[in-house]
């Protein structure tokens, strides 16, 4: 076991320690919490870093003193911190990571996504999923759970489908094209998309190869609300909450806005990679 994981399951059993003091099942804590009860079982067993927003809530649920909440949110903090790393967050597992993500997902109203290389996760179909993860399981030689992932991502999905939610899109012409699945797998991958552009809640655009950028789309990012800011490279998956990094990342994703194509437009854009997928799977 990884110092990481040994230390996420000492936390894990604090927390389950105070449930139990509490004399409150997991389902019970869950229902208070408004979790689900795999979310609870989840931290308990470390398949789940529990937030600073989890712990305190959790200390909370089950009258922790104020000194109690603190100690075991720093320790929460820390973990955070160190699993900012992309190997340690897939040594963890693939759908442990997905898990993470919905939770975080699960807490915002407004998301603003800038991703110049992949199909958002959000949008993939199974497949085209299957195909990425198999590619993160190789790089990162992460747990074979490719099936278990792909499952997570998919409810991940469901969020798009809650009106209280708003989603702003934005994806280059150079991720539609991106081989990294078969022509037969990207066309149906596309033809989602132009599903996804209908819904009402979702602002979907593109960034044209023949449109003036403001800058080179070097990174993807992802906004969530106005609290932080996930800017994923190689190795590391960068976490920012201070002010004037989430205020530097919505002057970009402001910018790019102004340079995408939207609607009808962007409805030809993928379109038009459709047509050329659709032809290279006949050749």
């Amino acid at each position: 076991m990884s110092e990481f994981q040994q230390v996420r399951t000492e936390l894990g059993a604090r927390l389950r320690q105070l449930r139990e003091t509490a004399q409150l099942s997991g389902k019970e804590l869950a229902e208070r919490l408004r979790w689900q009860p795999s979310k609870v079982s989840r931290i308990e067993n470390a398949r789940q870093t529990a937030t600073e927003d989890d712990v305190t809530l959790w200390g909370q649920a089950v009258e922790a003193t104020p000194e109690v909440i603190e100690e075991l949110v720093e320790q929460s903090c820390a973990l955070m911190e160190r699993q900012d790393s992309w190997r340690q967050r897939h040594r963890s597992g693939l759908a442990a990571l997905q898990e993470d993500i919905r939770d975080l997902e699960s807490r915002t109203r407004t998301f603003r996504v800038v991703e110049p290389g992949v199909i958002i996760g959000l949008l993939q179909t199974t497949e085209y999923a299957r195909s990425v993860f198999t590619r993160i399981k190789r790089l990162y030689n992460a747990p074979d759970e490719v099936d278990a992932a792909i499952r997570v991502r998919m409810r991940r999905q469901e969020i798009l489908y809650d009106p209280s939610r708003k989603f702003r899109f934005i994806m280059s012409e150079a991720a539609l094209r991106y081989r990294l699945a078969s022509p037969e797998v990207m066309c149906g991958q596309l033809d989602r998309l132009l599903a996804v552009t209908a819904l009402p809640n979702v602002e979907f655009g593109v960034l044209p190869f023949e449109a003036p950028l403001p800058a080179a789309p070097i990174n993807g990012f992802w906004i969530y609300d106005r609290g932080q800011v996930a800017v994923p490279t190689r190795t590391r998956d960068l976490i920012l909450r201070d002010p004037e990094d989430i205020a530097f990342y919505e002057r970009s994703f402001e910018e790019f806005h102004q340079a995408a194509s939207f609607r009808e437009d962007a409805r030809a854009v993928i379109v038009r990679v459709l047509e050329d997928f659709t032809q290279q799977s006949m050749d």
